[in-house]
């Protein structure tokens, strides 16, 4: 558990308790990095889901297609942009996710930050 020395309002810290939760969650989405396992996820995404043992929390996180929520479960950033990518989503839509802001007004921010 994070001390709350770094905590940070409305953001979960990746740390060793949360990378324990999120283990089946993280490695299903890194099977994603191979074709054939994107197609099967698409064709049957339960079964795919139960192949790795994940939560049904996970697996309703999944379902919404929540990135806020599969992060509350133990989701990494890194991971979860290639679930993301399944379905055309990028970095930027995750931002805006988490902002509670459209992309294009994300997109915007980040313009104005020189970024």
């Amino acid at each position: 558990m994070c001390t709350p020395k770094y905590r940070i309002p409305g953001t979960t810290i990746f740390d060793g308790t949360e990378a324990q939760k999120g283990y089946a969650l993280n490695k299903m989405c890194m099977s994603f990095n191979d074709a054939a396992n994107r197609e099967e996820f698409l064709r049957d995404e339960d079964a795919y889901c139960a192949r790795y043992g994940l939560s049904e929390q996970q697996r309703d996180a999944i379902r919404r297609r929540n990135v806020l929520g599969l992060i509350a479960v133990g989701g990494n950033a890194y991971y979860l942009a290639k679930f993301a990518g399944i379905f055309g989503l990028d970095m930027q839509d995750i931002g805006a996710q988490q902002t509670g802001t459209t992309k294009e007004e994300f997109r915007a921010k980040l313009v104005a930050a020189g970024r």
